[in-house]
């Protein structure tokens, strides 16, 4: 589960001592100054600008199979991915609870973490957060801006959580959101929480089965893990 204050850690992504309201805020002045900028941050921003954000729909998914339950606007940040952060990892955590406390925790905007999907031990998936947006889960700034997070209902010291639903469910979505950004599917770009710099997690523990995992990934990405939607 993210670390709680990851969301204002200046941590040591590209350009975030620029001000976004300063781009978009003071006429000509703040127009001289734009050549000066990375062209990496004037591309974090252009679609604050009335009428370019990306329509959306309340409760619209990215993840067929998923169930939406949003989280509280506290736990992530408004974004326009990949187009201003590029996607490049996905993340894998450990609830260190039930499904439902976190779901529950996620709602609460004093949390300060949440992820953007959630698996339960039944195989189901809720989606918390559109891939669009920055979630606070990974306690590094760099990471969120450029990761999707998967929670996974148990705890890191009980292997028995970790049931073979949740195993081939949670290879589904992850090969779903590699193929969507073209993420490798290697351990280099699926990570475990516990590897993200910066972090003092240790999720998703010894008992997580990497090398089971990645097959069912790679399987699923040709259909080889496709199965009935979870209830």
């Amino acid at each position: 589960m993210g670390n709680n204050g990851s969301a204002g850690s200046p941590g040591k992504g590209p350009g975030h001592g620029i001000s976004r309201r300063t781009l978009l805020i003071g006429g000509g002045a703040a127009a001289a100054g734009t050549a000066a900028l990375a062209a990496g941050e004037i591309r974090r921003v252009w679609w604050r600008v009335p009428g370019v954000d990306k329509p959306r729909k309340a409760g619209e998914l990215d993840y067929a199979q998923a169930s939406w339950v949003a989280a509280s606007e506290g736990n992530w940040r408004r974004a326009d991915r990949p187009d201003d952060y590029g996607v490049d990892r996905v993340i894998i955590h450990v609830t260190q609870g039930s499904y439902a406390s976190a779901v529950r925790v996620f709602q609460d905007p004093a949390h300060r973490a949440a992820t953007h999907y959630i698996v339960g031990q039944n195989g189901r998936v809720t989606q918390m957060i559109r891939e669009l947006d920055v979630a606070y889960h990974a306690g590094n700034r760099s990471f969120n801006e450029r990761s999707v997070g998967i929670e996974h209902e148990g705890f890191v010291d009980r292997p028995q959580d970790f049931t073979k639903a949740m195993y081939e469910s949670s290879a589904r979505l992850t090969a779903a959101i590699c193929k969507r950004y073209g993420i490798p599917m290697d351990r280099e770009h699926i990570i475990g929480h516990v590897e993200v710099p910066g972090t003092d997690h240790t999720d998703p523990g010894p008992h997580w089965d990497w090398t089971r995992y990645m097959k069912l990934v790679r399987a699923a990405s040709t259909g080889g893990t496709e199965g009935p939607r979870a209830s």
